[in-house]
């Protein structure tokens, strides 16, 4: 695994340089954000990589932080998210920025994004959401119910955001195993997209 970059930056493009390190130039992808905080041609730079193998190809993406590399690998567990996707919602802004609109619920910011629709941009919310870290929405001194709620509770609100009616959140939750909210939605989702779900009609 290519996990870090370091040596002359030979070739700046809209959505890729070429870093030269020992004598071997590779080509990574970048988003816009990366792009911009690197220096010009000739100069110095470090990129933290992550290498994804195909049949056909070696597919190389780097990132000016870990941070950055780590919201990529969130967004490639989301079903219908692939690298060209994800790439596309790192140039929209910085990862502290696009974590807040995940964990605050703002589905049109990625709605805006090319290649993503209203359930897609409603996937990443619900299944991401977790992983970074959403913020209370209470007042200070008061307990949410959302806090207190049951990880199968949460999964079924999940499940009813996407779209399901609540016999089909119900149904898809009776089959799915998981500790936490988040793996219960994705248990349920697998459900719903294996052959025998055919009962369980799609949102």
């Amino acid at each position: 695994m290519i996990a870090l970059l370091t040596g002359a930056l030979m070739q700046r493009g809209p959505d890729h340089v070429v870093i030269s390190c020992g004598g071997v130039g590779y080509r990574a992808a970048v988003s816009s954000p990366t792009l911009a905080r690197l220096g010009a041609v000739g100069s110095e730079a470090t990129l933290h990589t992550h290498l994804i193998v195909r049949d056909d190809a070696l597919a190389l993406y780097g990132f000016h932080s870990p941070e950055e590399r780590e919201l990529f690998l969130m967004l490639l567990s989301v079903q219908a998210v692939g690298p060209k996707v994800a790439m596309a919602v790192l140039s929209g802004g910085a990862v502290q920025e696009l974590e807040r609109a995940i964990a605050g619920g703002d589905a049109a910011r990625f709605q805006a994004v090319p290649g993503i629709g209203k359930r897609t941009a409603e996937r990443i919310i619900v299944e991401l959401r977790e992983k970074v870290g959403a913020p209370d929405p209470a007042p200070a001194g008061v307990i949410s119910a959302r806090r207190t709620d049951s990880p199968l509770a949460l999964a079924r609100e999940g499940l009813l955001e996407l779209g399901y009616s609540a016999p089909e959140a119900e149904q898809l939750l009776a089959g799915a195993d998981g500790g936490s909210a988040e793996e219960l939605i994705t248990a349920a989702l697998r459900l719903a997209r294996s052959p025998g779900a055919e009962r369980v009609s799609a949102p």
